[in-house]
């Protein structure tokens, strides 16, 4: 900058920073211009000030604060100072004097004591409330608490709600600080809330009571705010009495929030809390909103599961008003003629606010409450519906009965017949709107009692939506059968479908050439579904359906057929996969080429067809394999880009006011975090999701194919691990991960690499497997943990030697971290078992979240356990660090699953360790030992699959424990169960270890025994993998003609040729073919050697179907 320049910058500071405040003010009002140029050279010029002389700035600030006539001046310079004293980058607090300090706190608070306008009052208590959570911990403002209590104190009610104003925000963000206050701050409250005649201070004082409330911690001091309740509760009601409606929905939004964070602070008052909330919703004078308001309140408490478990069921009879309530505004529904004409399956005329309200309301409430609750009073009160005249009425039982559906799935299970029966009598009914909620009904039920609807009531549902389809009347309800036929046909099989298929798929042909583009969507997505359970039954069709499905894909051109054409391509490439390549290779050629050119052609943005031919083209490669290859220079650049989106993110701070009017906004999802406000467009995350699911796709069938795209996709996809905009992407990018290594892997086997070498396999793996750890630790969600931890199990299996040691640390100290956060995890859940109202229902809901649980802890089994392999004695160190986080997984306290996980570890050091793994005996085989008889069978083979591996590599060390293991083996052997499905695999491990101390510690055991009683278990056929290490051993020692086991005077001769008799027999399973070979010349020996009589004996003593087995085997 020259120095010219430099010198008229500093002329301007001088004269903004100056004694007359003219150049400030304009300073300022061109920081509110709507010219961007006017508000880009203030801003420069705002932050100069800031770096040179930030105390004079602030002092300026405070003075234009504290004296200017103009509001819009005033608000400005309280949002400015606010985020100059907000705690980031731009925090000016440590750089200002002493002086500066002092003199802004007291303007400040003379500020509040003086503005008139309610709008910056707001502004000025956030001001200070920013400032006061930086410093007052710290001591650093002592005159501002005495000073709010003394506001609260005075007659004016404006100085009071602006005390409470700054009291709730400080409760937010330092609690901490005010906790010490706790008994004035509850007087005050009480006080306030009761006798104060100002609605205003009345709200404010709720809004810092329920915030102070949930900052406090400990449960004995929110008590001791009990006796607010009835004062909250009565200001909402004076609020409705007094006709404030704006007020009360203020307080209820209000009481929501405590509902949700601390639910069990109303529970000594739920009756009466729950009951005033019930007679607002009853009551038709009240506005919609307030009403809505008040049922929301009542759900979020039966949605506050974590926090208050089985509270509300505890309140059957508010269930049955609430439920009468929600079905009540279920009847505001008006039949709409446009809703008959409408060109969409999404035209919803004639629907109210109260009726979508309601849905949302009885699908969160059955799903909260559950069917043990909810379903007997749904039983109590539809049945009236049912039976009345009007239409409304059956309408809004049958639209009642999908929204509980998903809720109360297992005990409506248990009524399908009852609840089938319902729905299907309503397919005759008079009134269009009905047919088609019952419809609706099925399809909703389909989904959520599936497949047990689908087994038992096929014979009554399908023919009853095939003769919907023929209501050429009524469109609506043709496209809606339609679409309840894909619902059924996703949760079936093809032998129930099978049948149905003629009469099914003649009527959607004859509904493809309907007039009506929604009918003839519906009959698309619903051929779709029956070829995809149909698989290759559906072949008999393809050449009836396939010309209509081209003519759509051809000529549906124009705008107002784009979602038929998109609909048309998922028909083909889905009906491509049910029936085969060699079936659909010739169409195929025709429906790419149309593919090309749309894919060439400039497409909309919000034009469907991009998702859509997105799941196409990865469909038509399924379908074609390596046939594909040619095409993938085609597909992968849009691809890319889909994956490669920027979500579109609007940020704006949650208490403004400007985006309420678009929250209404279908495509926009809005995330509140902290004090800002985050909307995000749906429609671009479900693009990128669906393409990160494609590059999976291709990844996965084209193996070494796909190797020329790594370098462009794992770039995208690596970063994606931690998109938390969208659980899908994360999910795909998880996936991705080992697909794109055992691609590179293959590609370099193989030689098809482009002249890459192994260096760049270890480059990839150097790149992934650090991103997935990293995106491990930062992973909100239990499901996706697990699956991260299941492909970084994958990935170290296809390149895992190729670690180094710095890289198994970081993965070893992750799997600490998971072990440490689950356990502390299922300790919140025990918490939650012992609250006052924990019934039936929160205890299944707890099991159903501790087997997720335990699917991490699979994971990080099956995790140690290949690194256990990978890197045998050399990774026996990091065992080391990680027993104290193992060992207790062997207690008593600890789930099978557990148990058996740590079982497996040890077995896998003593397996892959051997002689290094010696000094683990001590420790881990008592635990060994008893878990060998432990009641879970997993547990049990676990341990005697161990028991083998210590009896084979144990040598010295295990000797003096044969005895005992001898006996155990015994009980599990012995068992009068021991060969049901159930057990077999731990009978079949103890029958194989119990041959490993046969062949290692003869010398120890009492081998006339013991050998032919393991002789006697033979042949095992549980355990494939043990199947044949056992009869191979078998095998070895009759070669070398091993006395015990042939026995005195070779008697057990023919239990051993009764044993290979039956290996042989069943083909390859029992037995290798190198095993089966030597069994067969054996055999033949034996045929050669044997005294004729003794051979006799010895084939009699088989049946006959294995003896012309052996006969055909012994003569080839």
């Amino acid at each position: 900058m020259d120095s010219k320049s430099t010198q008229f910058q500093q002329s301007q500071l001088a004269a903004i920073l100056g004694p007359d405040s003219a150049s400030f003010e304009i300073l300022i009002s061109h920081l509110m211009s709507t010219s961007n140029e006017l508000r880009s050279q203030a801003e420069s010029l705002f932050n100069l000030c800031k770096q040179t002389d930030p105390d004079s700035l602030t002092l300026k600030l405070a003075h234009l604060l504290q004296s200017s006539p103009h509001v819009e001046a005033r608000a400005m310079s309280a949002i400015l100072l606010r985020k100059q004293l907000t705690r980031d980058d731009s925090y000016l607090w440590p750089r200002l004097t002493a002086s500066t300090h002092s003199s802004l706190k007291s303007t400040l608070l003379s500020c509040v004591q003086r503005e008139d306008s309610k709008s910056i009052s707001k502004k000025l208590c956030d001001t200070v409330s920013e400032l006061a959570s930086g410093i007052l911990p710290d001591n650093g403002w002592p005159e501002l608490l005495p000073f709010m209590f003394q506001c609260v104190s005075s007659h004016s009610p404006k100085l009071q709600e602006s005390a409470f104003l700054i009291f709730a925000q400080l409760s937010q963000y330092i609690g901490d600080t005010l906790a010490p206050h706790i008994k004035n701050l509850h007087d005050v409250f009480l006080r306030c809330l009761t006798t104060s005649p100002s609605s205003d201070v009345k709200i404010a004082a709720l809004n810092a009571a329920i915030n102070f409330i949930q900052c406090l911690s400990n449960s004995a001091d929110r008590d001791r705010f009990q006796d607010l309740l009835p004062a909250m509760m009565t200001t909402l009601t004076e609020a409705l009495n007094n006709g404030n409606e704006a007020t009360a929905q203020e307080a209820l939004e209000l009481l929501i929030e405590l509902a949700g964070t601390e639910p069990r602070f109303l529970r000594r008052q739920l009756v009466e809390v729950v009951g005033s909330m019930l007679q607002i919703a009853e009551a038709d004078a009240l506005e919609e909103g307030t009403r809505h308001l008040a049922i929301e309140f009542v759900i979020t408490l039966a949605e506050a599961r974590e926090r208050a478990p089985g509270m509300m069921r505890k309140l059957p009879q508010f269930i049955s008003r609430l439920f009468s309530i929600l079905m009540k505004m279920l009847l505001d529904v008006e039949d709409d003629p446009a809703w008959h004409s409408a060109e969409s399956e999404e035209e919803d005329a004639g629907e109210t606010s109260n009726y979508g309200v309601s849905q949302e309301c009885l699908d969160r409430l059955s799903i909260s409450l559950g069917g043990n609750t909810i379903v007997p009073v749904a039983s109590e009160q539809l049945p009236a519906y049912l039976a009345a005249p009007e239409w409304q009425k059956h309408h809004a039982a049958l639209i009642a009965l999908a929204q509980i559906a998903e809720g109360c799935s297992k005990v409506m299970i248990k009524n399908l017949d009852h609840v089938v029966a319902m729905v299907l009598n309503s397919f005759q009914d008079p009134h269009p709107r009905v047919r088609w909620a019952a419809i609706n009904a099925i399809g909703q039920l389909s989904t959520d009692l599936g497949p047990d609807l689908q087994v038992q009531y096929h014979a009554q549902v399908l023919p009853a939506l095939a003769a919907a389809m023929d209501d050429f009347q009524n469109p609506r309800v043709q496209a809606h059968a339609a679409s309840a036929v894909l619902n059924f046909s996703e949760n079936c099989t093809p032998d129930i479908l099978t049948p149905y298929l003629d009469g099914i798929v003649s009527k959607l042909l004859v509904l493809l050439q309907n007039g009506k583009q929604m009918v003839q969507e519906g009959a698309l997505t619903a051929l779709a579904s029956v070829a995809d359970s149909a698989q290759e039954h559906f072949q008999k069709y393809y050449d009836a359906v396939m010309p209509y499905l081209k003519v759509i894909l051809v000529n549906a051109t124009d705008k107002s057929n784009r979602m038929l054409r998109a609909k048309s391509m998922e028909c083909i490439s889905l009906v491509g996969m049910a029936v085969g390549k060699d079936k659909f290779r010739d169409d195929a050629k025709q429906v790419m080429e149309v593919l090309m050119s749309l894919q060439g052609s400039q497409l909309e943005t919000d034009d469907p067809t991009t998702s859509y031919m997105l799941q196409a083209w990865a469909r038509l490669c399924k379908c074609l394999g390596q046939d594909f290859l040619p095409y993938m220079n085609v597909v992968m650049p849009p691809l890319l880009q889909s994956a490669q989106l920027k979500p579109d993110v609007t940020i704006t701070s949650a208490d403004s006011d400007n985006d309420i009017e678009d929250s209404d906004d279908e495509s926009m999802e809005t995330i509140t975090l902290g004090d800002k406000r985050i909307g995000i467009k749906t429609s671009v995350l479900e693009e990128k999701a669906t393409a990160c699911n494609m590059l999976c796709c291709y990844a996965d069938e084209l193996k070494e194919g796909f190797f020329p795209w790594i370098d462009q996709v794992a770039p995208t996809m690596v970063p994606l691990l931690k998109f938390y905009f969208h659980e899908e992407v994360r999910k795909a990018a998880v996936s991705a991960m080992p697909e794109l290594l055992h691609s590179a892997k293959l590609a370099l086997e193989k030689g098809q690499a482009q002249g890459r070498n192994e260096s760049y396999l270890k480059q990839l793996s150097d790149y992934i497997i650090p991103a997935l750890v990293e995106a491990l630790h930062k992973e909100p969600d239990t499901e996706i943990s697990a699956s991260m931890l299941d492909s970084i199990n994958e990935c170290l299996q296809i390149s895992g030697p190729l670690l180094d040691e710095s890289q198994v640390r970081s993965i070893v100290k992750e799997i600490k971290q998971v072990i440490t956060a689950s356990s502390s995890r299922k300790r919140e859940r025990a918490e939650r078992t012992k609250a006052e109202d924990f019934d039936a229902e929160e205890g299944e809901l707890i099991k159903e979240e501790n087997e997720q649980e335990e699917e991490v802890f699979d994971q990080v089994g099956e995790i140690l356990g290949t690194l256990i392999k990978t890197f045998k004695a050399s990774f026996l160190p990091f065992f080391d660090e990680l027993s104290s986080y193992l060992t207790p997984m062997w207690g008593k306290d600890k789930t099978p699953e557990e148990r058996r996980i740590a079982i497996c570890i040890f077995d896998d050091v003593a397996e892959q360790c051997r002689e290094a793994a010696l000094k683990y005996y001590d420790t881990f085989l008592p635990f060994l030992l008893e878990a060998c008889n432990d009641e879970n069978p997993d547990v049990r083979q676990a341990a005697v699959y161990g028991l083998g591996v210590c009896a084979e590599f144990g040598g010295s060390v295990f000797k003096p424990l044969v005895g005992e293991a001898l006996s155990r083996l015994n009980i599990v052997i012995r068992h009068p169960n021991a060969v049901e499905p159930d057990n077999v695999m731990a009978y079949d491990n103890a029958v194989s270890a119990l041959g490993k101390i046969c062949q290692f510690h003869r010398d120890s055991i009492d081998s006339a025994q013991v050998v032919p009683a393991w002789l006697n278990c033979l042949p095992i056929k549980g355990d494939l993998i043990e199947a044949k290490v056992v009869h191979e051993q078998l095998c070895s020692m009759v070669e070398r003609s091993d006395g015990e086991v042939l026995g005195p005077n070779n008697q057990y001769l023919p239990k051993i040729v009764a044993v290979f008799a039956e290996v042989l027999c069943a083909g390859k399973d029992l037995a290798t073919e190198q095993t089966a070979s030597r069994m067969i010349n054996l055999l033949r020996q034996l045929q050669q050697t044997l005294p004729p009589s003794t051979l006799a004996q010895t084939w009699s003593s088989l049946q006959p179907q294995q003896q012309l087995a052996l006969q055909s085997i012994l003569s080839q």
